[in-house]
């Protein structure tokens, strides 16, 4: 299921030249705190895949797929243009994701990276066929927005995660979609949940032990200085709140089509063949003052040519 699709050739498509110009929702807030636990594992060596259910145009899969580590792998999950099976999810499908394609998010994603991760077409309710159990590390759930549909997703990821790995539940509290509301805390009122943080779109959890993730959390904040926090307990447990405005955002995956801005755009025009011969020649010189001054009196009318031609004498005069 990584083969492109190639109904549509690359250069027909958009080719952004910087992670900004993908379409969708990741703000820097979350940026840092998935760089943050990705880069924590890889410094303690945890092993296991990275998993994302919903990708829309891909904004998030390419910032995780720059993390991922040799020998692991990363899949992706979504229908894109594949037609939902009951009515509810066409119609969110129809709704919220009209332009969505898959081509449009191998072209986003091959802008950044030599090749696809592991692409699962389909409802996110199949990706337990397609990875193993206990095999993911981090997984972010960004799929449906129905409440039937994010339980599943959140039943299924806790058995493909490690012991210690991390969930990220995109729009848990969105007023657009309570379903991913009532899923993600039901999951932690009745399914062993344990949340590690939140920021004002997505939640942070663990079935392992959530402490030491939150004191390297907070360790990691203080140190920074630049990410304004505070603690607050839910149900007598700790919960970690954060907002970034204005901090600076992690390194972003560089696209193949940086160089091809309008700077860019004016250096090939040069560098083409024949292009000489389409260079503007050089510029006429610019009239000196006292032409522009001649020019002017020529073109005025004789009452005010009389009128400048005066002043100028008493000028010279005094």
């Amino acid at each position: 299921m990584t083969a492109p699709i190639a109904d549509q050739s690359a250069e027909q498509l958009p080719r952004p030249t910087r992670l900004s110009e993908v379409k969708g929702w990741f703000f820097t807030a979350d940026q840092l705190l998935f760089d943050w636990f990705l880069a924590r594992q890889r410094d303690r060596s945890e092993p296991g895949d990275l998993l994302e259910l919903g990708a829309y145009m891909g904004k998030s899969a390419i910032f995780l797929g720059a993390r991922r580590r040799a020998g692991e792998r990363f899949t992706v999950c979504d229908l894109f243009d594949s037609p939902a099976e009951d009515v509810s999810n066409s119609r969110e499908m129809r709704k919220s994701y009209a332009t969505l394609t898959r081509r449009a998010f191998e072209a986003n994603y091959l802008a950044f990276h030599e090749e696809l991760p592991t692409i699962v077409q389909g409802l996110s309710s199949i990706v337990s066929d397609h990875v193993d159990e206990g095999s993911v590390r981090f997984a972010h759930i960004d799929a449906s927005h129905l409440y039937e549909h994010v339980h599943g997703d959140i039943l299924a990821v806790r058995e493909l995660l490690t012991g210690s790995g991390v969930v990220v539940m995109d729009d848990y509290r969105a007023e657009h979609c309570p379903g991913v509301a009532a899923a993600t805390w039901q999951a932690v009122a009745n399914e062993g949940l344990r949340p590690i943080c939140i920021t004002g779109t997505k939640f942070y959890g663990t079935w392992g032990d959530p402490e030491p993730l939150q004191e390297a959390l907070l360790e990691w904040i203080g140190a920074r200085g630049d990410i304004w926090h505070e603690v607050q307990y839910v149900n007598g447990a700790p919960l970690v709140r954060l907002s970034a405005k204005g901090a600076e955002e992690p390194a972003h995956p560089v696209s193949r089509y940086r160089s091809t801005g309008a700077r860019g755009a004016q250096r090939a025009a040069a560098q083409a063949p024949g292009a000489s011969a389409a260079r503007p020649g050089p510029r006429p010189p610019f009239p000196s003052r006292g032409a522009l001054r001649r020019v002017a009196l020529d073109v005025l009318p004789p009452v005010l040519t009389r009128a400048v031609m005066n002043a100028r004498k008493r000028a010279r005069t005094r």
